[in-house]
C-alpha cells in the first residue's frame, strides 16, 4: 500500500514585524533630529501688511541682520554664527555664480539702525543679487470686542 503524500500549500500571510521596527526607528531618528532643524537668530522681524512670495523651486538666500548690527547667513557652516561682511559677499556671490537665479532676502530686526539694512542690501548687489526682497511679519489680526 503506499503511503499518500500531502502536498504543502505555500503560506500566503506576510511578517511585517520587521516594517513596524524600521518605522520605530525612523521615528525616533526624526524626532531627535526636527528640533536641530529649526535653529537660527532669533530676530524680531518688523509688521508689514503683504502678500507672500510664490513659492520657488530653489530656497531662496537669506540674510538675517540682529538687533546688535550683525550678519547671518542661512548657507554653509556657522549659520548661527556672525559673518564678517567682505565674507558675506564673497559666499553669496559664489551662491548665485553656481545658481543663478536664486532669489535672495533680508530679515533685518525692527530694533536694527536702518543704515545697517541698507548695507547689506548693497552688499548683496554688489556680490550679483539682481534684487533682494525683505522678510516681515504679518500683523496680528484686529480682534473685535
Amino acid at each position: 500500500m503506499a503511503r499518500a503524500r500531502k502536498r504543502r500549500v505555500p503560506m500566503a500571510e506576510m511578517n511585517v514585524v520587521p516594517y513596524i521596527d524600521v518605522m520605530l526607528v525612523l521615528l525616533v531618528i526624526f524626532m531627535i533630529t526636527a528640533p536641530l532643524l529649526a535653529q537660527g537668530v532669533k530676530v524680531d522681524l518688523p509688521q508689514a501688511a503683504s502678500t507672500p512670495m510664490e513659492p520657488d523651486k530653489k530656497e531662496p538666500l537669506v540674510v538675517t541682520v540682529s538687533a546688535n548690527g550683525k550678519f547671518y547667513l542661512n548657507v554653509g557652516d556657522g549659520q548661527e554664527k556672525g559673518i564678517a561682511d567682505a565674507l558675506l559677499a564673497q559666499r553669496v556671490g559664489a551662491v548665485l555664480r553656481n545658481q543663478p537665479g536664486t532669489p535672495v532676502l533680508v530679515r533685518g530686526d525692527k530694533n536694527v539702525n536702518y543704515g545697517r539694512v541698507i548695507y547689506a542690501m548693497t552688499l548683496l548687489q554688489s556680490a550679483g543679487a539682481p534684487s533682494v526682497g525683505l522678510v516681515t511679519e504679518s500683523p496680528p489680526a484686529p480682534t473685535h470686542k
